[in-house]
Order: structure tokens, then sequence, then C-alpha cells
């Protein structure tokens, strides 16, 4: 039933990181400072970095993966309310990192809907899931964030938030 494509390659991870500063951070600080040549350096240490952050969000260390992750959606993602990115988004190689890693940083219960976008299934596979004690329910309604985070690193369902 799961469809998820796994973790993604550490290049991949680091090119989606790589585009995602530049876009964000770099070219509208290229803009600002009017193509001063001190923003190609920082564009260097940024595609260093992105290697640096890919390692650490597919490395061994949960807490430094949590972290990593927690920072580079505060910086590349900024805003005054929660983080709450289209469905698309964890189709991609941060967004899968991220639902293993974290779940979703910015709440303990998702719809249906949001956790199939995270599981890469439907929003009918989830309520199969749930009906079937794969994923947890959260009170309030949804799916409990860590439940999905757990399927995706097959671990046991928790029914913790």
């Amino acid at each position: 039933m799961d469809t998820d494509a796994g973790p993604p390659a550490h290049g991949e991870l680091a090119g989606q990181l790589r585009a995602i500063a530049a876009a964000r951070l770099l070219d509208p600080l290229e803009i600002l400072l009017e193509g001063d040549a001190s923003v190609e350096r920082v564009r260097k240490r940024v595609a260093a970095y992105a290697d640096a952050w890919a390692a650490t969000l597919l490395g061994p260390d949960d807490r430094a993966a949590v972290f990593a992750a927690v920072r580079l959606i505060a910086a590349l993602y900024p805003g005054d309310t929660a983080f709450d990115p289209p469905a698309q988004w964890w189709a991609t190689p941060l967004g899968r990192t991220v639902a293993r890693r974290v779940g979703h940083p910015g709440a303990v219960r998702v719809s249906y809907a949001v956790a199939g976008a995270m599981l890469g299934i439907t929003r009918q596979g989830v309520h199969d899931l749930v009906r079937r004690g794969k994923l947890a329910p959260h009170p309030d309604g949804g799916v409990r964030t860590g439940s999905v985070r757990d399927r995706l690193n097959g671990r046991p369902v928790g029914m913790d938030p």
C-alpha cells in the first residue's frame, strides 16, 4: 500500500537545499546588494554547507537531524504562522526527510490528506491504515504525526502525540 519513495539520496537532498537557499536567501541578497561579489563567496559556502546539512539530515544521529531540520525550515520557510507546506512538498527530498526525522514540524496531528501526502498514499489509504491500527488517530481528528513518522521509519505505531 505504501508508495513512499523512501529517504532521498544525499546528492538529491543537498541539491534541493542548495536550490532553496539560492532562491529564498541568496538571489534576493544578490538583488539587494546589486550583484556584489561577496554574494558569490556566500553562495559557495552555502553549497558546502548544503552537503553537510544533507549528511546530518540523513545521518544516524536523530537529535542532530531533528535540530538541523528545524533550523533549515525556520530559515528557508520563515513566516508568522506555523509551517504548513502544500501537500506536494512532502514528495520532495527535503519533505520526505523531514517526514521521517521530525514528522510534521508544526503540528501534533494532521488531516488524513496531509498524512497521505507524507506517506505517499491516498487519503483512503490513510483511512485503511487507521482502521487497521497501523496509524494512530488523534482524539481531535486526523492522525497523530508521530504515528506517520513511526510508520515511515518502520516502527510500531505509537499512541503518544
